[in-house]
Parts: C-alpha cells; sequence; structure tokens
C-alpha cells in the first residue's frame, strides 16, 4: 500500500537497475515520491551484466507502488551525461531531494581468492571506476540541486558497516578498497553538507536475495529457502525492499540529521524505525555475521530476524 510521506519530493537512484538500487527506488515511490531511476542496462541495450532486468521496469515498478518513475539512461562513468541528467531534473522538477549513489557494476570484476599482483589488473581498476569514480562524479554535478531546499538526504549505498569493514578483510584487494572508499565518501560528504542543512549517510543491506544472488543458488524469491541446503546461513538473508524501506524512513524522517556522516545498516534502522522486510521479519544482518557466521556457529538466525 502506497503512502504520501515523501509526496511532493524528487528523487535520484543512481544506479537502479536491479538489487538494492530497484528495491529503493520502488519503495521511496511507495512513499509517493517521483524518482529518476538511472544505469545502463535498457529495454533497448545491455551493460556488460547482460542481465534482463532494465531501468524501464525498474521506473514502471515505482509508478506501480504510488509514486513516479521517470527512466534516464546514464552511464555514470561520463561527466557530461551526469551534468545533463541533473539538468533534466532541474528543468522537469527544479529541485532534487534525495540522492542514492548507488552505483555499482563490478559484480563480474572481482576474483574472491587472487592477491592485488595475481588479479587482472584491468578488471581490478574498472571495478574501483565504476565503484568509487563514478560516486564522485554524480555528487558532484547532482548536490548543487540538492542543496537547493534544505533537508536533502545523500545516500551512499556500500556493503558492509563502518565496524565490520574495519576489521575485515572484504573479498578482494580491489573490492575491500571499493566498499570502504564509499563509506568515507559518506563522512566527508557529512562534514560537507551538515553545516549547508543537508544530510549524508552510507547505508548496507545484509545478505541481499538480489536477482544475481537468486540465479547464483538457481533459487526464486518464492523458494529461496531451498537455497539453505547449500548455504545454511542464507537464511539470514533480506530482499531489496527492506533497505528499500530504510532509505524512504531516513528521507522521511524530519530529524534525519542526527544520522549525518555515519555509517548504517538495513537492520539497523528497522530497529529505530519500525519497518520490516516483505514477510514481516527485521533480519539483523552484521550483527549476524559476527556473533554467528565468522566465529564458526551453526547456523541459526533466532533473535536475528
Amino acid at each position: 500500500m502506497s503512502t504520501t510521506t515523501l509526496g511532493g519530493k524528487v528523487a535520484l537512484v543512481a544506479g537502479a537497475t536491479r538489487g538494492a538500487g530497484r528495491g529503493i527506488a520502488v519503495e521511496l515511490g511507495a512513499a509517493g515520491a517521483t524518482v529518476y531511476v538511472t544505469g545502463r542496462s535498457t529495454r533497448s541495450a545491455r551493460s556488460e551484466y547482460d542481465r534482463p532486468e532494465t531501468i524501464e521496469d525498474t521506473a514502471d515498478l515505482v509508478t506501480a507502488a504510488g509514486g513516479l518513475g521517470i527512466a534516464v539512461p546514464t552511464d555514470h562513468l561520463v561527466p557530461e551525461q551526469v551534468k545533463a541528467l541533473v539538468d533534466r531534473i532541474e528543468a522537469e522538477q527544479g529541485r532534487l531531494d534525495v540522492l542514492v549513489n548507488d552505483i555499482w557494476g563490478g559484480e563480474l570484476l572481482f576474483a574472491w581468492d587472487a592477491p592485488v599482483w595475481e588479479h587482472d589488473l584491468d578488471k581490478g581498476l574498472r571495478l574501483l571506476r565504476l565503484a568509487v569514480e563514478t560516486h564522485a562524479i554524480t555528487s558532484h554535478h547532482a548536490l548543487p540541486l540538492l542543496l537547493r531546499t534544505p533537508g536533502g538526504l545523500v545516500v551512499e549505498m556500500t556493503d558492509g558497516t563502518t565496524e565490520y569493514n574495519r576489521d575485515t578483510y572484504r573479498v578482494s584487494f580491489f573490492y575491500d578498497i571499493a566498499k570502504s572508499s564509499v563509506l568515507r565518501m559518506a563522512f566527508a560528504l557529512g562534514h560537507e553538507l551538515g553545516p549547508r542543512g543537508a544530510t549524508a549517510v552510507a547505508l548496507t543491506p545484509g545478505w541481499l536475495r538480489s536477482e544475481m544472488m537468486l540465479d547464483n543458488y538457481g533459487v526464486t524469491e518464492a523458494n529461496w529457502r531451498d537455497a539453505l541446503k547449500m548455504q545454511p546461513h542464507f537464511g539470514i538473508s533480506e530482499t531489496p525492499f527492506y533497505v528499500g524501506r530504510a532509505v524512504a524512513a531516513l528521507a522521511a524522517d524530519p530529524e534525519v540529521a542526527r544520522w549525518n556522516g555515519q555509517s548504517l545498516s538495513s537492520g539497523q534502522l528497522a530497529g529505530v524505525y519500525g519497518f520490516t522486510d516483505l514477510d514481516g521479519s527485521r533480519p539483523d544482518a552484521w550483527r549476524y555475521l559476527v556473533e554467528v557466521q565468522d566465529v564458526g556457529k551453526p547456523a541459526d538466525q533466532t533473535g536475528y530476524r
């Protein structure tokens, strides 16, 4: 059921083709927002992922949820395209209230077991460009418009909290640097935006049941629990709409500035704002990882969702 808590608000979800970006866009729409969704996969062209999800599909889902979805094909590594995107938002809406930097595109570019000297250098460097440079380009062009209206929100999407990533090696040299860099971006933006009346946060979902993750286990959202036979800890996983509800809650919070510069998680915010995942649960993946999975305990989500 849609609400109008964000009626009249304008959001840009950069990197909204699938996964967390799609879930965030839809939940902002469900709260009544106008949502511009960007990416490189459209109904006429695909990114190197070569997957069926498109930004037009995401825009349609936003509109069906109760908002207005507007798809704009954009390569966020090309400053001219990002500038044109922001110019269009300014011309059509005259404001920008929420910016979600969810651009990633590196899923096929990192190797789990290769140290930096064995890792494909071109792939590693492209991963950093896609995961870090895109965010900087988008913020550079979009923040002047966002700052025109007091109370703006910037959400830097990453994988892992500041605390977890500080103490945990994340997959590989390039992946680790990419995800930690985005956390630091939110911290830096908090210092630059806070005195100017806006808020920046870093936000991580837990173990995300994205389209690619479900495909990886050979399951669908309808039968995802079948994957527990292969990976029992997958029971702590969450839908992309859970972190989407986290963003919608932040965007509707008149006291959102209390979070400025901080690292947040979907499970943490569910405990504060009271939202749930689609099944009514509140998975707290990052607490589970520390207290159960990473210390080698048997999979048991009791008390964690």
